[in-house]
């Protein structure tokens, strides 16, 4: 910490030297420019970062969510889990990427990326990572940037525990609700179906 807090006082105090020293050769222009050009850089700096630190923080744009390919879309499930006060863990593939989750009191939630929730026949194989605790099995979501069909409504009811979080919930999610608020059984929006 100190070292930065050195760095960041000679830096300030060489711009003021330099500021005093403009004033005195050529007027009044020079630290009105040096000033009107530091507030520039200091705006055009924070513009750019803050679309990268609000995406860490787990919040997305639609457009955002748009751009990103699978395991992109797997990096801002956990982030906006993360967000919510669970405990993520990646499971990258190449094809399919996995999430493994748990949050404070427990609950295990495993998060799958497909664009159907129709499981394909392969995936009726247990899950890779095996949860510690009860042997209680954990609660599925279905991340689909699109929207669920009947079938797949209906797939979702036979699984059981399986939640399906369609395009619309998912952007509601990622501009700041809780994963808590969209999974409710309450919800006026309901599109996720819990069993």
């Amino acid at each position: 910490m100190l070292p930065a807090l050195t760095g960041l006082v000679v830096v300030v105090c060489s711009l003021v030297a330099a500021l005093a020293l403009g004033y005195r050769t050529a007027g009044i222009g020079v630290p009105v420019a040096g000033v009107l050009l530091l507030a520039v850089a200091v705006t055009t700096a924070v513009r750019r970062r803050r679309p990268v630190a609000r995406r860490r923080l787990g919040y997305y744009t639609p457009d955002e969510l748009l751009e990103l390919d699978t395991q992109g879309l797997a990096l801002a499930v956990a982030r906006m889990l993360r967000r919510d006060g669970w405990r993520v863990r990646l499971l990258p593939a190449a094809d399919r990427p996995r999430l493994c989750a748990q949050d404070g009191s427990g609950r295990r939630l495993d998060v799958a990326f497909r664009p159907v929730a129709e499981p394909l026949p392969d995936e009726d194989l247990p899950h890779p990572h095996a949860h510690r605790g009860d042997g209680e099995s954990p609660l599925r979501l279905v991340v689909h940037r699109g929207s669920f069909g009947p079938r797949d409504v209906r797939w979702a009811r036979r699984e059981g525990r399986t939640w399906l979080l369609d395009g619309s919930l998912l952007r509601r999610w990622a501009q700041g609700a809780r994963l808590s608020e969209l999974l409710s059984p309450g919800s006026a929006t309901r599109h996720i179906t819990e069993t």
